[in-house]
């Protein structure tokens, strides 16, 4: 199969080539500035012939939030999956803050705090943003100036996300099952007999 619109078109093929060697996604001005400052409408339509060549094959061209790179076409993962399990593993807490922030971004650590109903350790935050999945995004213009954390392109290329609008909705994270601990603990605060003590940081 040959590519579309003109076979062997030299910018279609220096995309395809960028991409595939490319560590992380690359945006449209990433690329134009790689390519020698190319034009980005050409740059465009250089991307939809290869989205285009690629859907249905091996191999994918997919968008991650403003970015774009290759990955293994969906139904073809398990044949790469590593067999043994991932050296790190994410604790609950650091869980419920990546959660918060994925859907509350930008937001400061006392919003999280707030969100949770505890402290947050501030190792928590750290191991979010060692893994790539959280960055510091600024500060909010408010007093003391906190810092506010937002997600990355890392987490929406992990998650397999084109942007945060594709992030379930609360009715499809509550027929998955995955509410049920948040339910519970609203049915904990409402009756005193089954509520605790206040939790130290997490």
């Amino acid at each position: 199969m040959n590519l579309p619109a003109e076979e062997g078109d030299p910018l279609v093929r220096a995309v395809e080539a960028t991409l595939f060697a490319a560590e992380e996604p690359l945006t449209i001005a990433a690329l134009c500035a790689h390519l020698g400052d190319a034009d980005a409408a050409d740059i465009r339509v250089a991307i939809d012939d290869l989205v285009a060549f690629y859907c249905g094959r091996g191999v994918e061209l997919v968008r991650r939030g403003a970015a774009w790179h290759f990955q293994t076409a969906p139904d073809l993962a398990h044949l790469l999956r590593r067999e043994r399990e991932q050296v790190r593993r994410l604790s609950r807490a650091a869980t419920e803050v990546l959660a918060i922030v994925a859907y509350h971004e930008p937001v400061s650590r006392a919003e999280i705090e707030s969100i949770r109903g505890v402290q947050t350790a501030k190792g928590t935050l750290d191991v979010l943003m060692e893994a790539g999945w959280v960055r510091a995004a600024g500060r909010r213009d408010a007093p003391g100036r906190p810092v506010i954390y937002a997600t990355t392109q890392a987490f929406l290329a992990h998650f397999g996300l084109e942007s945060r609008r594709d992030l379930p909705g609360i009715g499809e994270l509550r027929s998955a099952g995955l509410l049920d601990p948040v339910d519970d603990a609203f049915d904990a605060l409402a009756d005193p007999k089954q509520s605790g003590e206040a939790a130290g940081p997490e």
